[in-house]
């Protein structure tokens, strides 16, 4: 079955800097375009970053781009996501996400806080 777990987040002071990385399995992970989400309490969920399948496109929230930088490694199934610059506002829970055959998948996330 597909199985998305993310790792890599915890508590950064503003400015600092986290990776994400999402592992994917179940699934042929080449095929498929992956997203990176955030949910902030009391907030929807956001699109922050999506990345093509082969890496060669990416796209980016307004408010992360020149700051965020999605990758992905096929030959280890693996979605990451740098974090630089962070601010306080970035603080949420982050999730990846795959859709496949129309089903969306989604990790159980992990937290990021900015504080200091």
């Amino acid at each position: 079955q597909v199985q998305l777990v993310e790792s890599g987040g915890g508590l950064v002071q503003p400015g600092g800097s986290l990776r994400l990385s999402c592992a994917a399995s179940g699934f042929t992970f080449s095929s498929y375009i992956m997203r990176w989400y955030r949910q902030a309490p009391g907030k929807e969920r956001e699109l922050v970053a999506t990345i093509s399948q082969t890496g060669g496109t990416t796209t980016y929230a307004g408010s992360v781009k020149g700051r965020f930088t999605i990758s992905r490694d096929n030959a280890k199934d693996t979605v990451n996501l740098q974090m630089n610059s962070l601010k306080p506002d970035d603080t949420a829970k982050y999730f990846c996400n795959a859709v496949v055959t129309s089903v969306a998948y989604w990790g159980q996330g992990t937290q990021v806080t900015v504080s200091s």
